[in-house]
Parts: structure tokens; sequence; C-alpha cells
């Protein structure tokens, strides 16, 4: 066993220096980044921790609304006294069953935002049923998780629909008459093909992070999906971006909806932005597993371009005795639960990832963000580094550069 703090680089330097460089080399992924030769500094930037809070003063509590008493309490229990700003604007005209757009940048409570009322839309009347499509599993499981802790005692019941899961214990789930329905796109499809699910029956639609789920291919499944759906429905749309796909997708969605936005710059104020510069491809791994040994690096997410290229940086650092995890694509979802689970109990420190773990998921005290693989675009950046910097503490992203 070889340990992160007397790694004793000379004994194994023919071993890691006649490799191909780490991940880079002959079999690079051939989609190549769109930040590649674009100007360093857009990855660094002074942390500004205030300047977010100062702008936005939220006047209003969580008892300024019209919700029921047992979702007031469990909002409570969750540890939230008083609301975003975008859950302080959603809130209400979510509440009175308009159709929202809703802008904000990662990390602002969006989530809560359409949960709060939805919730209390179904505990005063059972008839209605929810769908909330998400781009990721780990982003649905995260919604479901959210939704049963406000829905503690309520008697309201949900169900996880994503793939890689055992998909008979999904079917039982949505028999049981679970009024909220958390889909990823491609297991909901499926669902439909299979007459397992009637998107008729939902009248309360909520797309989340449509501007990933148009990136990563899921646009025509998305149109699909709205074809389905009941024309009298409330309909709420968040996302970071609107780019011209997904306002095609808007038209048909919406009806007369309350634009909402809450994005105040394109990076987190309180996050640290800075570069490492790769002088030696060769040498790459050695200078990641340098900083990881610094001080103050407690609790690091690492992120890479391809599944291949993550496992093999969690098999090295694993030889260099770091406490770490691999989440990716190939991995079994219960696999990828655990892992995630781990890291958020701290009992790894390293969690590696592709851009599977970039958008919406909420996990405290992430100390270090790592580019080590450049993203494919600077939004893509933005939501990686927005992992760390939560709830008004101070971050690091670091993008190796080179």
């Amino acid at each position: 066993m070889f340990y992160k703090n007397n790694f004793k680089r000379n004994r194994f330097s023919n071993r890691f220096s006649n490799r191909r460089p780490f991940p880079n080399g002959p079999r690079r992924d051939p989609r190549r980044s769109k930040l590649e030769g674009a100007d360093i500094n857009m990855f660094i930037k002074k942390a500004a921790p205030l300047a977010q809070e100062e702008e936005l003063i939220v006047q209003n509590s969580f008892a300024d609304f019209n919700i029921s008493d047992n979702l007031a309490q469990n909002i409570l229990k969750h540890g939230y006294t008083q609301p975003t700003p975008i859950q302080s604007q959603a809130i209400k005209p979510i509440l009175e069953g308009r159709d929202v757009i809703g802008l904000a940048a990662t990390g602002t409570g969006k989530t809560a935002a359409f949960l709060i009322p939805l919730i209390d839309k179904v505990f005063k009347n059972r008839d209605q049923k929810v769908l909330i499509i998400a781009p990721t599993r780990e982003l649905a499981v995260q919604i479901n998780e959210e939704l049963r802790s406000f829905t503690w005692g309520m008697g309201i019941y949900s169900a996880s629909i994503i793939g890689g899961s055992n998909m008979q214990r999904q079917i039982q789930d949505i028999r049981r008459n679970s009024q909220f329905v958390i889909a990823t796109p491609g297991r909901l499809k499926d669902l439909i093909e299979r007459k397992i699910i009637y998107l008729q029956d939902y009248s309360n639609i909520v797309l989340d992070e449509v501007d990933l789920m148009v990136d990563i291919g899921f646009i025509n499944d998305v149109k699909y999906f709205i074809s389905l759906m009941p024309k009298v429905r409330q309909s709420l749309f968040f996302s970071a971006t609107i780019p011209p796909r997904v306002q095609e997708i808007l038209r048909s969605f919406v009806t007369n909806p309350v634009t909402l936005s809450v994005k105040l710059q394109d990076t987190p104020e309180n996050v640290e932005q800075d570069i490492v510069r790769v002088q030696n491809p060769a040498k790459k791994m050695d200078q990641l597993h340098d900083l990881l040994i610094k001080d103050g690096f407690d609790k690091v997410l690492i992120f890479g371009r391809t599944k291949h290229g993550i496992e093999k940086m969690n098999q090295e650092l694993t030889i260099r005795g770091f406490k770490t995890g691999a989440l990716h694509g190939n991995k079994r979802q219960s696999q990828r639960r655990r892992i995630l689970e781990d890291f958020k109990r701290d009992e790894i420190q390293i969690l590696l990832a592709t851009d599977v773990a970039s958008r919406g998921l909420d996990i405290d005290n992430v100390t270090h963000v790592i580019n080590y693989d450049l993203p494919q675009t600077y939004n893509d950046y933005i939501h990686r580094i927005g992992r760390t910097g939560r709830a008004g503490k101070i971050g690091t992203a670091l993008t190796f550069i080179g």
C-alpha cells in the first residue's frame, strides 16, 4: 500500500513516466473541447463572497406563503428558514397555478422552488399528479429525496423512474398511485411505450435543467413528451440558459408564463477560480497528486472528459493512497448511488466524475472542484464549478491548462 503523504516518486518514476500521458494521448476523445486555445483568463477570478447577498435581499419568509401547516413544519425540519431569491419569486405564482419559466444559476435552491408549491397543491387535492423530468439519474434521485423530506407524514408518494434500476419496482411504485413521478427521459419513454405511464394523467409538469436535456440529445424526446401531455396543465420550466433550441420547446410548453431570473453572473461569486499550468503532460498526474496532499483539499470533486479516463484516474489515485470514488455512465446505478453517498458522508475524500455530476447535485462542503480535463463548453464549466462554494461558503475551482 502506498500512502499519499509518503509517496516515493523517485522509486516509481519509471512506472509513471513511461505511461501514455494521462488521459491525453493517441486515443484522445475526438470531441475536442470548444475551450481549447481560449483565453485562460476566463478560468481566473477572485472570490467575492458577499456580492450576491448584497444584490439580492429576500424580504419574505415561508410563513408568508399560503401553504399547509404540515408542509411548513417539514420545511423547517429540512433546515430551510428563509426562501432563496428564486424560491421567493417562484412559489407564489406556482401556488396561483401560473406557468413559470425560472432562470437560475446552480445552487440557488430551484428544486424547492417548484417542489414546495406542487406538494401543497397535491396535499390539498389528491387527484393531482405531477411529472418531473430531469436529465440525469443523480439529479432525479436527489429531487426525489428532497421531495420525501418535504412530504414526511403527509401521505404523499413518489416514484423515481430512472435507467439502471429495477424496472418492476418502478412499475409497482407507479401503480401504487404515486402522486409524483420523477423521471429521466430514456426510462420515461420506455414506460410510455409499454403503456405503464400515460402522460394525459399528469396535469402538472416540470422540466428541470432543460438546456442540458437538449445538449445531450433528448430534444426529440422532450418534444414527444409535450405532445402527449394534456392541453390544460400547469407547466414549470427551469433552466440555466435558454439557447435557440430550448426556445422552440418553450413555445409549445408554456402558456402566458411568469418569467423569473435571479442569475446575476455567469460564475458563482464566492468561488475562487485559477489555473494549473501543465508544462509536461507526462507529469500531469504528479501535479494533481501534489495538489491533493496540500492542506485544505478536504473534499475534492475532479472532472474528466471520458468514462475510461475517469476510471483510469481512479485506479491511479487509489494506488497512490487516496480515498476515491468514480462516477460515470458505465457504473451500475446502485454503484453510482453508493459512491455519491460515500462522498456526501465524507467516507471518501475525492470524487472523480464525468459531467454526469456537473448538474444540480447538492453536496455539502466541497472545498475544491478540479477540471483535470477541459469541459466541452463554458456553460459546462459554470455548472462544474457550481458544485463548490455553496450555501455562502468560499470554494475553489482549479483548471488544468496545457
